[in-house]
């Protein structure tokens, strides 16, 4: 089994989304040995913004093609994910727009689009400055990854959040370990 593990916070060492998704891999490495990890940090290793296809030798399209074969080797994907400015940092939107390709994880067809990513669990580590809860009008973060993660075919979604971690140090705190008590307790991690 492959495990691909992203982050994508521009914090570095204070990070929630870092801690939360190293929490789930570590959880999901202990019930699932032998599980091949790849790690890719979209912060320090970005990707460059799309634009369209170049000649294959350009760095740009190397490394696209590269973030491609390792969506598509995995079984399982981790993402350190933030809210920033109500959606995702521009390091993640980078990569799904290079993992977001007809013919390769999404096709038309007579009835509409349909996925082809299939069968790939998606484990998403959030945390937040404020508190939104669900369906905010406000949340353009966990919409979006939904839908974008779903139009590839992927059904198999969770969310690990850690809302309200700007309201100050002892809200932080608490919302950092209740999400890694949720990772720890209750996460269904099944392949």
């Amino acid at each position: 089994m492959k495990l691909l593990h992203l982050d994508s916070s521009a914090l570095g060492t204070h990070s929630v989304t870092r801690e939360l998704s190293a929490a789930v891999v570590r959880n999901w490495t202990r019930t699932h040995p032998g599980t091949e990890v790849d790690y890719r940090d979209l912060v320090q290793d970005p990707l460059p913004h799309w634009t369209p296809a170049g000649d294959a030798a350009d760095p740009a399209v190397r490394s696209g093609s590269e973030a491609m074969d390792q969506f598509l080797a995995s079984d399982v994907i981790v993402i350190g994910a933030p809210m920033y400015n109500f959606g995702i940092p521009s390091q993640l939107k980078a990569w799904i727009d290079r993992i977001a390709v007809a013919g390769k994880t999404f096709r038309y067809g007579p009835d509409g689009p349909e996925g082809l990513a299939k069968g790939k669990k998606v484990v998403i580590a959030s945390a937040r400055g404020g508190a939104y809860g669900e369906n905010s009008p406000a949340d353009f973060q966990e919409p979006y990854l939904r839908h974008v993660f779903g139009f590839l075919g992927i059904s198999d979604i969770e969310f690990v959040r850690a809302e309200g971690v700007a309201h100050g140090p002892e809200a932080k705190d608490r919302a950092v370990a209740q999400a890694l008590a949720r990772i720890e307790q209750a996460l269904p991690l099944a392949a």
